[in-house]
């Protein structure tokens, strides 16, 4: 059983493929069949690179997950709503997309909330700030991920 980190879990182990490539283990959601198509239209509408970072070979295979980069930044669509979000979580919008950072005090994973899908964001310290990839990754969400009625997270 992978450990979970503030309700949401996060596998992305780097793993050895030779010839060079590498394939990053990102455990996939489960989804219902509805989820599953948004999910797999947003992942596939995701860059080649990512914070200067090129995309992984992911596994186990998934249209709902991607990774780019060592440490890998990884990416879950259809995550279960996060536990720590509440009416009055501090929540930073980008470009239009709620995010929950988590855990609040110093963050390395986001969900994405007020969609359909929930999209959970991991980028490593070792990457930097996490600006370029909340940007990249908002504007997939507001195109692909459809929108919750107002007020709804």
């Amino acid at each position: 059983m992978l450990k979970r980190r503030s309700g949401a879990a996060v596998a992305a182990v780097l793993l050895a493929a030779g010839c060079g490539t590498q394939a990053v283990r990102v455990e996939p959601p489960e989804v219902d069949e509805a989820t599953a198509e948004v999910c797999a239209e947003f992942v596939a509408a995701l860059p080649d690179t990512l914070m200067d970072a090129e995309r992984a070979t992911v596994r186990p295979e998934s249209e709902l997950t991607a990774a780019w980069g060592d440490p890998p930044i990884g990416v879950r669509c259809g995550v279960p709503r996060p536990s720590a979000l509440a009416p009055d979580s501090l929540l930073q919008e980008v470009n239009g997309v709620p995010w929950l950072p988590l855990p609040a005090d110093d963050p390395t994973m986001y969900v994405a909330v007020g969609h359909i899908a929930y999209v959970e964001l991991t980028v490593p310290s070792a990457h930097g700030p996490p600006a370029a990839a909340l940007t990249a990754l908002s504007t997939a969400v507001e195109e692909h991920i459809p929108a919750l009625p107002e007020g709804e997270l």
